[in-house]
């Protein structure tokens, strides 16, 4: 019987080494005549000014970092385009003081992104709905109070930086590895 039990702890071996996993960010699936991308200013439905472009700009050099594409600000001359298109903004107060001030809100930024083969002219990923949600607390200003998002940026740049770049990491690595 032991015959029998060493048999099958080595199938089991040989079974389980080839279980199909494999790291993340061991290259990337997007074809290889892809070595340009064009990554115009995302598209601004919202009351935010400026998002767009930091969020944008945050995508660039997030690609630029990974250092694999060229990046370009359009579609001129480029083998695949990113577009988004930031559907909406909200801010949520979640942490309150004793005198219902609030002291802690919630960004949740929609946006649709596509990145498209241009030589094909295939949809190479996409995320119609991506939903990106961060908390920050609001340093304490005597006097103002912050009602949208607009306000929330205006006083909170480094929460956005913040923001951006992790939306960006995220956008990239999905469309990078596949996720």
């Amino acid at each position: 019987m032991s015959w029998w039990l060493r048999s099958f702890a080595v199938l089991l071996a040989v079974v389980s080494s080839a279980c199909g996993y494999s790291l993340a960010g061991r290259g990337s699936f997007l074809p290889e005549h892809v070595q340009t991308i064009g990554i115009p200013i995302f598209l601004n439905n919202t009351k935010v000014f400026e998002v767009e472009q930091r969020l944008t700009e945050a995508v660039r050099r997030e690609f630029i970092g990974r250092g694999k594409y060229k990046i370009v600000p359009d579609a001129t001359g480029a083998d695949a385009v990113l577009k988004g298109e930031i559907s909406s903004i909200t801010l949520t107060p979640t942490s309150f003081t004793a005198q219902r001030q609030a002291t802690r809100y919630a960004v949740s930024v929609l946006i649709k992104v596509e990145l498209r083969d241009l030589k094909t002219d295939k949809v190479l990923w996409e995320n119609p709905s991506l939903e990106f949600r961060e908390e920050y607390e609001l340093a304490t200003v005597t006097g103002t109070s912050v009602a949208d998002a607009s306000a929330f940026f205006g006083q909170a740049s480094n929460a956005l930086d913040r923001m951006t770049a992790n939306f960006a990491r995220t956008v990239v690595t999905a469309i990078l590895e596949a996720f």
